[in-house]
This record gives structure tokens, sequence and C-alpha cells, in this order.
């Protein structure tokens, strides 16, 4: 019995027992980096996903399982990580734990300007492994982890040229100085241990006593500067002393909604969010008005079954929706360009050099810009969805109206309006949504810019919140401000999310409309 449950679930037992030695793997992983609640998730699923797939009862939940879980990894998880990140000081000097914090402040020294120097030999073997011979009070031989005296007569070391100072160590070659000025930024970090005194380069030429930096005291949590004597306490996860001197880097800390109390009541802070944020409504409602507008019309002109040629000319509309965005975005760049711009050169052959626009210097001509670069590629979807409501009016509405005497704005307004907003109403929220979070356009066209004088946040005039989000992650000038982005994030995510459930409300409701039309 037991043989031919395992003959028939063979392939079954060797797919989940892969699955479960992938997730060992990623939980030890995640588990030797200290990230011991993630370390379990692996296992909770590996565990839960064989129990479903091994057990008859549970067959039903085989199928829902793995979706539920990638919806966790993919969805749930980023939406609750970047929440806790909001509720944090994440950002630049406040990336790390506080104990690898202290750590790396502890691992710095420094040399006192009346320590015992050495002059030194850096020797290099073709694995890459470093050697070391220090000459001062002692010569010392630091090779393979180990360090002891040695003496210049010790045949490891050969004099290859006869100047009195060795050129090879065993299968070690001896640096020239070119050589250790490129690799200065590894060597500076080697520390050599000997009689309880530590060694680090001092100069190109010299290895000098280095003395611990810093002293960390667990009971008062403050660190003291053993060169300055300067006494440090921990200030929101920075280490700051009583004249407001701050040492990095800090470690992340708990501030609850500091960052969304900020983004309300400072002013240096709000000013410019709240500017992003109308624009942002602004930019998407114009865009959605805009690319509609253009593209009913078109529709309503391309569905005139007495225009000849209808095939060409739909054909060469949707041109701009067939050509991948971001190459367009980048063309329109350059034909926008105030000096280069073919654009600016028309206008100043057709009106002379007063005639130059600064398309994209200008805040308002540039946040015109980006309308007309979003109606240029937005207009063709608008024309598509249209154009096929159009064409599934029934005639004998617009026939009965001409009998009854209305003219061609009458119909369109009681007849093909009314009739085009029921089905594409959730379309045009959804778009709304889209150009909400368009951040290709902006950061391609324009990058947020031209720059808002005067803000502590990296804000622009053309910024939307998401790509003012991701300045603030990795463009900010006071650092990256990470946990702030990530506030505007959740802000983002409530707007987005409330846009998703007004869109499925009036789905269902124009749903119940259309059942009596």
């Amino acid at each position: 019995m037991r043989e031919s449950f395992l003959l028939r679930n063979s392939a079954k037992i060797l797919a989940l027992g892969l699955l479960c030695a992938l997730a060992i793997y990623a939980a030890s992983s995640l588990f030797i980096s200290g990230s011991y609640v993630l370390a379990a998730l692996p296992i909770l699923s590996a565990a839960l996903i064989s129990y479903i797939f091994l057990s008859g009862r549970r067959y039903p939940l085989r199928w829902l399982v793995p979706g539920l879980l990638f919806l966790f990894v993919m969805v749930l998880y980023p939406i609750g990580y970047t929440f806790l990140g909001s509720l944090t000081n994440l950002g630049t000097g406040h990336m790390l734990p506080k104990t690898q914090a202290i750590e790396q402040l502890l691992g710095r020294t420094y040399a006192p300007p009346d320590a015992d120097r050495y002059a030194y030999t850096a020797f290099r073997n073709d694995a890459g492994l470093f050697a070391f011979l220090l000459q001062g009070r002692e010569t010392i031989l630091s090779l393979g982890g180990e360090v002891a005296a040695i003496a210049l007569s010790d045949p490891r070391l050969v004099d290859e040229n006869g100047d009195g100072q060795p050129d090879r160590l065993l299968d070690y070659r001896r640096l020239e100085t070119r050589e250790i000025v490129s690799l200065l930024p590894t060597l500076q970090t080697v520390r050599i241990v000997y009689e309880g005194v530590t060694l680090g380069i001092d100069t190109l030429t010299e290895f000098k006593v280095q003395m611990p930096k810093y002293a960390y005291d667990e009971m008062t949590e403050t660190i003291a500067d053993l060169q300055t004597g300067v006494t440090y306490r921990a200030v929101e996860g920075i280490f700051t002393s009583e004249k407001g001197e701050e040492i990095y880097p800090g470690y992340r800390v708990w501030v609850g909604f500091a960052n969304y109390v900020r983004l309300v009541t400072s002013s240096a802070i709000s000013g410019p969010f709240a500017r992003v944020f109308l624009w942002t409504i602004a930019f998407a409602t114009l865009s959605v008005l805009l690319s509609f507008t253009l593209g009913l019309g078109l529709a309503i002109l391309l569905n005139d079954p007495h225009l000849r040629m209808r095939t060409i000319y739909r054909v060469l509309v949707i041109l701009p929706y067939a050509i991948p965005s971001f190459m367009t975005i980048l063309v329109w760049r350059g034909m926008l360009n105030q000096n280069f711009g073919v654009i600016n050169q028309m206008l100043m052959s057709m009106f002379g050099v007063g005639a130059r626009v600064p398309w994209l210097n200008d805040p308002w001509i540039a946040k015109a810009a980006c309308l007309l670069v979003n109606l240029w590629l937005g207009y063709p979807y608008m024309m598509i969805v249209a154009l096929g409501a159009l064409q599934s009016i029934p005639h004998e509405l617009y026939e009965a109206s001409r009998v009854d005497g209305a003219s061609r704005w009458q119909q369109f307004r009681k007849i093909t309006l009314p009739m085009l907003l029921m089905p594409l109403a959730p379309l045009l929220v959804g778009s709304f949504a889209f150009n909400f979070n368009n951040f290709n356009l902006v950061y391609l066209l324009t990058g947020g810019t031209p720059p808002v004088p005067g803000t502590q946040t990296p804000a622009g005039a053309t910024d939307i919140l998401l790509s003012y989000t991701y300045r603030l992650s990795f463009e900010g000038q006071r650092g990256n401000q990470l946990g702030l982005a990530c506030a505007v994030s959740v802000v983002i995510f409530l707007v987005i999310a409330t846009i998703s459930a007004i869109n499925f409300r009036m789905t269902g409701t124009l749903e119940e409309l259309s059942k009596n039309v």
C-alpha cells in the first residue's frame, strides 16, 4: 500500500522536497542576516503547501493557497512593510539596527600624535592575499592571519635587486607605490594586532598604532569620544552631543505617526506636499478630460460611414498608442528643448528669437508641456474605447430623434454622451488612477523640475506624488528620507484604494442601470 502511494506521488513528493529544500536555504540565509521573523515565513509556507498537497482532505485548497501566498508576498507584505517604514525614521544615517550602528562606531580608530610608527612593505600573491612587513621598534611580519616578530635575514624574504629591501615573500610579490595608491581603500581597512596593540595604515609609507575612538556605555546608552572626551546621547536614533554635534551612522527607531504629522504641520514639508498633491489631482483630472474629449471627437469623426479612407485615418491616429511610451516621451523631451528643440526652432524661424519658449524650464509652461505630451499618449486609447462604444449604440435611437426634430448637438447631449458614459465611466476612473501615478511621464520628460525654491524636500513644479516620493527616497538634499517617503506612499495607496472602491461601486451601479436600458 505504501509502495503504491509512493509510486503514484513520486513526482509530487520530489517537487515538494525541492520546495522544502529551497525554503530551508532561504530561511537559513534570512536567519543569519538577523531577519528572524522573515526567516519563519519560507518554512511556514513550505510546510503549509506540503500539508495541503499531501492531504486528501484539503484537496480544494491546493488551488487557492499558492495564489494567496503570492498575494501575501507580492502585495500585502510590501504594503505592510511600507506602512511600518512610515512609522520609523528610516533614511540616510538611520538605515541600520541599533546593534549594527554601535558596532560600526566601536570599530573606528584614530592614531594618537605620539603613537609608534612603522615603515611597511606590502606584498600580494596571485590569489589576491596580502602580507605586510613592518619595520619600527622591531620588525613584524603579518602573513596568513599570523603576526610575529621576524629578522630581515629570514630566508622567506628575498632581495632580488640588492637594495636592502625584500622584493618577494614566498609566493608574494612586493607592491609598488602606484599599486598601493590604487589599493588604498582596501588597505586602509587592514588592522594588524600585535601584542595587544592595533596597527593600521596612516600614510602611504607608514603604519601607526591605532586606538579605539569610541566607547559605549550600555547602562546610560551613551557613546564617549575617547579622542576628544565628548559624550554623545542617543536622540531619535542619532548620537548627539550637548552642543548638537552628531555622529553617524545612526539607527532606526520608532517615531509613530510623526512622519504623517510632518506632512501636515511642518511648513517646510506641508507646503511642497500640498502643492504636489493638488497638482497631482489637477494633472490626473485634466489628462483624463483632455484625452477623453479629443479621443471622443476623433471617434465620432471616424465613426461616420460616409468618411472616405476611414481605415487609413484610424491607423494614423492610433500610432502614438502603438509606439512604446518611454521612446515617445524622450522624443518629445528633445523636441521641447529650449535651445535645440525642433518646436522652438520652428517658432523662431517664423516669429524671431523672442518666440523661444522655455517649455521645460518655466513652472507653468512645463506643466502645460506635461499635459500636452500626456494628451498625445492618451487620446488613442480613449478613441479606441469610444469608437467601440459608439458602434454599440442602436441606430434606431438616432432615427427616432431625427423624426422628433433633434439637432446634432441634442443627439450628442441626450443620446451619445449618456450612452457612452455608462460603459466608459469605470474606464475613466481607472484612467484617473493611472495618471495619478504616471511616474514615467514626469520622470522622463521633466524629472519633476523646475525645482520649487526654499523647500527642505526635493519638490519640483511638475512633480506628482509618485515622483515626489521617488525623489524623497533617492534625491534628498539632506539625505534620503525613506520614512517620510513611506508615509507619502501610504497616502498614495489610500487615495488609489479609495478610487478603486469608487470604481467598483460605480461599475456595479452601472450594471444595474444597464439592465433597465
